[in-house]
C-alpha cells in the first residue's frame, strides 16, 4: 500500500501495486504548500506513517498532544462555538515522518516535529478546499477506514 496527497486537488488516494483502490476529498494547509516550522504550511514530498494513534476509539474522541483530550474527550457540534479557531484534532492519528533530509526531515523542515498529522475532523464543509493549519483532515469516517487499511511504515507522498 501507499498513499498520495494531491495539495492542488485536495485529495488522498490509496494505491497497492499500482492501482488506485480508493480517492478521499481533504483539507490540507490554508497557508499552501510549505515545510518550514511555524508556517503552517503542508509540506510537500516523500514521508512515511511513523505512527497510528487511537485504534479503537470512539468516533469523535477528540486528541490533544497525541492523548485523548480530558477536558473535551467526545466532540460536539457546540463546541466550535465554544472553543473558536480550535483545530479539532479527531478520531484517529495518522503521524507523518519525512524521508528527504533538508526537504522534510531534519532541522527547521521536519515534518514529525512539526506534528503534523493526517486526522479527522468535524469540518466537513471544508473538505475539497484548504483549510487546516498545516496537517490533512479527513472526514471522521473516511480516516477510520484508511487507518484500518494501512499500516506505520506505508509511504505516503505530498504533491501539488
Amino acid at each position: 500500500m501507499r498513499v498520495t496527497v494531491d495539495l492542488s486537488a485536495q485529495t488522498l488516494s490509496l494505491w497497492q501495486g499500482g492501482l488506485l483502490q480508493k480517492n478521499w476529498r481533504v483539507s490540507t494547509a490554508a497557508n499552501g504548500p510549505g515545510e518550514i516550522s511555524g508556517s503552517a504550511c503542508t509540506p510537500r514530498g516523500r514521508h512515511i506513517i511513523r505512527a497510528k494513534i487511537g485504534a479503537g476509539a470512539a468516533i469523535g474522541t477528540v486528541f490533544k498532544a497525541r492523548r485523548v483530550a480530558s477536558d473535551v474527550p467526545c466532540y460536539l457540534p457546540e463546541m466550535c462555538a465554544r472553543y473558536p479557531g480550535r483545530d479539532w484534532i479527531l478520531t484517529r492519528i495518522l503521524w507523518l515522518s519525512g524521508c528527504e533530509v533538508g526537504i522534510n526531515r531534519l532541522g527547521c523542515v521536519d515534518t514529525m516535529r512539526r506534528y503534523i498529522y493526517i486526522h479527522g475532523t468535524p469540518h466537513l464543509d471544508a473538505l475539497g478546499t484548504p483549510a487546516s493549519h498545516g496537517c490533512i483532515r479527513m472526514g471522521n469516517a473516511d480516516i477510520v477506514e484508511l487507518f484500518d487499511l494501512v499500516s506505520t511504515g506505508t509511504e505516503v507522498t505530498l504533491h501539488e
